[in-house]
């Protein structure tokens, strides 16, 4: 008796397609500027001022500031691979009081105990806190600084090749995304709504 082979298409179920929780440079501001620990504020700024990623931050290495050529060295970043990234000017001044204040040694933010980096906890901790004390209402964490970065690159004009480069992805479809949320282009479209001959006065209150 012939056996019969019987195939079966198992359709995966598709995966939501969500775009990233994206901070005005208004919010990055505000979420900077009221952090009053000099150690906290600098981490912030440095993940903004290179789009890094949780990881990456918490094991970057004083030695890893290239301070000639203003950029960051990303070792062994997502899927092994280094790269260079921005470093701010405004970033790297703070660095430079935060690191004559804590004397760190190896790790450019050390943990509590001595000698080890800092735990990607405690840097979500310290971005949290900091979203409170600005009154940040978005449901974001700290990897939307990281997406922020990203974002508002394109919006000022950096062609997306480049801002892919920076950010570490292997292909730049993962980069395209940050085009969806770029208001770049649709904060020149108007409104219908704005064209229509309304009439004035206040709307009844129910």
């Amino acid at each position: 008796m012939l056996k019969r082979k019987f195939l079966y298409e198992i359709k995966r179920p598709r995966k939501d397609k969500k775009l990233p929780e994206v901070l005005s440079k208004e919010e990055v501001s505000r979420i900077i500027n009221g952090t009053a620990n000099i150690k906290h504020k600098a981490i912030l700024m440095t993940i903004y001022s290179g789009g890094l990623r949780l990881g990456e931050t918490a094991r970057l290495e004083q030695a890893h500031l290239d301070r000639d050529r203003m950029l960051i060295f990303v070792k062994g970043a997502k899927g092994r691979k280094d790269r260079y990234t921005l470093l701010s000017e405004k970033a790297l001044q703070l660095i430079d009081q935060y690191m004559k204040r804590y004397e760190p040694r190896k790790w450019l933010f050390e943990g509590a105990r001595g000698g080890r980096y800092i735990s990607k906890r405690s840097i979500e901790k310290v971005f949290d806190q900091s979203c409170e004390r600005a009154g940040i209402k978005k449901d974001v964490s700290v990897h939307d600084l990281r997406h922020s970065f990203a974002t508002h690159l394109l919006e000022s004009g950096v062609d997306l090749r480049y801002t892919q480069e920076l950010l570490g992805h292997a292909s730049s479809k993962t980069t395209e995304i940050y085009t969806h949320v770029s208001t770049k282009s649709l904060g020149k479209i108007r409104s219908p709504l704005d064209n229509l001959n309304l009439e004035g006065g206040e709307i009844d209150k129910i």
